[in-house]
């Protein structure tokens, strides 16, 4: 295993194009869970210049209306150019209605033990959930700290700070390992939009790179025990202006960035997409089950880097193989992890929907739940209350040990 080494995670904001589809497909389930518990939804978005395009398919009471929840969503992202607005562009919709018998109308609240266990996967899927100690919230440093360069970036044009930003824009940081632990930031990149050139009153190279280091850099790594130093290579927009971005520049798509909704590639994540699926889809909670588990492993104190694989099959309601790596940092060996982990944890589907309460919490949180999750990652956030990022079952594991 490698001890020194150099690793870079990107974090992207709310209008870059895939995750502009992330939010209108988590907007989608949102609504539509807020509206009706037991929805069966799966929503998918692209865009490109001047159009949207919708597929999903529901089962649901609820009435919905796709357009006016995609516009609304890129109102609210903040596009408002004239190659890309929620008012002028095209919203084409591909829908399907499935019959009402696959309305899954069980409350998992009311279930016993034996029911929960009748409840299968409906589709089959392998799953990795990360944690480590780097951080305070255990994911890898560099996909937090881009995240919160990005958040950094964000918040500058929503309060105005620096208002000439547009709403797409992107961060990388690469941090140094030594003997595997984060010990200095290599670098950092920020790519930021505007929304005029400097012809037009936007500005120039150097005073946008100046108000990045201040507005941006400066204030994301004031509390950072690890932060910039004299040789840190910044680079602030290094091919030049990026003028409005969005998708008028490049297209977007549902699910394209797993990397950034999970561990910056630092660990393995699951093939598929996380935004636009309702609890029903395992490739989804799965995942939350599978991140809550290796973090409180990780908390737990019985490993520094903890990962854990969930492998699910068509028709069963528990995955088939539960495995954990802890890349030689574990305190005892990893099969007996693996045995405490389903000893102590829920994995069927049927208990990780009913735990964490995923078919109310949209209506709990006035129907804005899903779609936070579609931006700055699905796990390791501290802004959130995410029953996955609990490490409530820690004292468990530890007593264990």
């Amino acid at each position: 295993m490698r001890k020194d080494f150099i690793f870079t995670s990107e974090s992207v904001l709310e209008g870059h194009p895939d995750k502009l589809c992330d939010q209108i497909s988590d907007a989608i389930v949102d609504h539509v869970l807020k509206h009706d518990p037991f929805s069966r939804i799966i929503a998918e978005c692209a865009v490109s210049t001047a159009i949207v395009f919708i597929a999903a398919r529901f089962a649901s009471k609820a009435k919905v209306d796709f357009s006016y929840i995609a516009r609304q969503t890129i109102q609210q992202i903040g596009y408002d150019q004239n190659a890309f607005n929620a008012q002028t562009c095209s919203i084409i919709s591909s829908l399907r209605e499935l019959p009402m018998e696959e309305y899954v109308s069980w409350d998992e609240r009311k279930l016993s033990e034996e029911e929960i266990d009748a409840i299968p996967a409906n589709n089959q899927a392998t799953i990795f959930g990360f944690a480590c100690n780097q951080t305070e919230v255990l994911m890898p440093l560099p996909i937090f700290l881009a995240h919160k360069l990005s958040k950094q970036l964000a918040a500058a044009r929503k309060k105005a700070q620096l208002p000439y930003l547009a709403a797409d824009g992107k961060t990388q940081v690469a941090v140094e390992y030594r003997n595997r632990r984060p010990a200095r930031i290599h670098s950092l990149t920020v790519i930021a939009s505007q929304g005029k050139p400097a012809s037009q009153g936007g500005p120039d190279l150097k005073r946008l790179e100046k108000d990045i280091r201040q507005t941006v850099i400066g204030p994301a790594f004031q509390e950072e025990e690890i932060r910039p130093d004299g040789q840190t290579k910044i680079f602030i927009n290094p091919d030049g202006p990026f003028i409005a971005g969005g998708p008028a520049v490049h297209s977007g798509l549902t699910g394209r960035k797993g990397g950034v909704d999970t561990y910056g590639e630092y660990a393995r994540q699951s093939g598929a997409a996380l935004s636009g699926k309702g609890p029903l889809r395992i490739d989804r909670v799965g995942a939350y089950a599978a991140r809550y588990a290796a973090k409180n492993v990780v908390a737990a104190g019985l490993a520094e880097e903890c990962e854990v694989q969930l492998s699910y099959s068509i028709g069963l309601p528990r995955p088939v193989s539960i495995q954990v790596e802890t890349f030689d940092t574990g305190k005892m060996p990893e099969e007996r992890i693996a045995a405490l982990l389903e000893k102590h944890f829920d994995f069927r589907v049927g208990g990780i929907i009913r735990q964490f309460n995923l078919r109310f919490l949209p209506s709990l949180t006035q129907g804005d739940f899903y779609r936070k999750l579609a931006v700055y990652g699905h796990v390791g956030r501290k802004d959130l209350d995410l029953p996955w990022e609990r490490t409530d079952r820690a004292d468990r594991l530890r007593d264990e040990r």
